[in-house]
């Protein structure tokens, strides 16, 4: 009967967790700013690829902001990527990692994406010792960042924590003569050019190969990059509702070949994450979500015919 009983509580567990954590804290004097936490994450070794203020862009398109601060920022380690990367190739999904600073009600939140989130997205398992120590640096930089703060109960949990809800592609390579490199320029060029007339903007771009592994002298890629990807149009109308989501968004969409094979294979974290983590059911939500993963389908879809 115990077994039976410490078996419940372990699938019950399992299926409570949620994808995103929130940390928050008072700050009425507005003495802490999305500056100030960039400077804790940079400080504990976390860094910040980009902070960007939304409200600007949002009250120019928009002629409104739903918050006194609304910012996505994008962080990574490069010694844990590397040391995941090396087994797990799709850790690009969540390279870089991103957060929603925000300020409601007098405090100011975080969100990130969980312990849970950052295993259920990539495929890595729970237990395994670089993950863990990742995520404890991101939970040191965000108290380092918000100094009494404290984690928030959440009012909902993932619907299908099973699921990795990626959207992935592959293609085999014909190089005709060109090289590899060439390739992988002209692809992406055309890539950028298909998707910058959708509305979609690339806040980030990291190539994993040349900036992390070719320093570290491994071997496996002919190359790795990743873009981080945002369109105005889906994040303003879902932040009003769900301001964590920026835990996904500016979205990492991954694009890699492995030495030895002749098969490109790219990929993101699909909207469902959204979705399912926060039991997402508004239609002035779901509707501009599920609109730009459907163009960004079709994009890739149409360039590997």
């Amino acid at each position: 009967m115990k077994k039976i009983v410490l078996i419940t509580l372990f699938c019950f567990g399992l299926f409570a967790q949620s994808s995103l954590q929130i940390f928050s804290v008072s700050n009425k004097d507005m003495k802490i700013t999305p500056a100030t936490i960039e400077e804790a994450f940079n400080d504990v070794g976390l860094d910040v690829a980009g902070n960007n203020n939304m409200n600007k862009p949002f009250k120019k398109r928009f002629g409104k902001i739903h918050y006194k601060i609304y910012n996505l920022a994008m962080f990574q380690n490069d010694n844990f990527v590397y040391k995941l990367i090396t087994k797990y190739p799709k850790v690009g999904l969540i390279t870089p990692l991103t957060m929603s600073i925000w300020q409601k009600d007098g405090k100011i939140h975080i969100s990130t994406l969980s312990l849970f989130g950052m295993s259920r997205i990539t495929g890595i398992p729970l237990d395994n010792k670089d993950l863990i120590a990742y995520h404890d640096l991101i939970n040191k930089a965000l108290k380092k960042a918000l100094p009494g703060g404290s984690f928030e109960e959440l009012p909902y949990h993932d619907k299908d924590p099973q699921k990795s809800f990626e959207v992935s592609f592959k293609t085999k390579i014909e190089l005709d003569d060109k090289s590899i490199s060439d390739f992988k320029d002209e692809f992406e060029e055309e890539f950028e050019a298909e998707m910058e007339p959708l509305g979609f903007l690339f806040p980030n771009f990291t190539s994993i190969k040349e900036d992390i592994l070719d320093e570290k002298k491994v071997d496996i890629y002919d190359f790795y990059d990743t873009y981080s990807i945002c369109k105005f149009d889906v994040i303003f109308p879902v932040s009003k509702n769900h301001p964590e989501v920026g835990a996904f968004a500016p979205c990492s969409f991954y694009i890699y070949k492995k030495k030895g094979e002749n098969v490109m294979y790219m990929g993101f974290p699909g909207v469902e994450n959204w979705i399912s983590t926060t039991n997402m059911k508004d239609s002035h939500s779901l509707k501009p979500l599920i609109n730009a993963q459907n163009m960004i389908k079709r994009v890739l879809n149409s360039m590997i015919e």
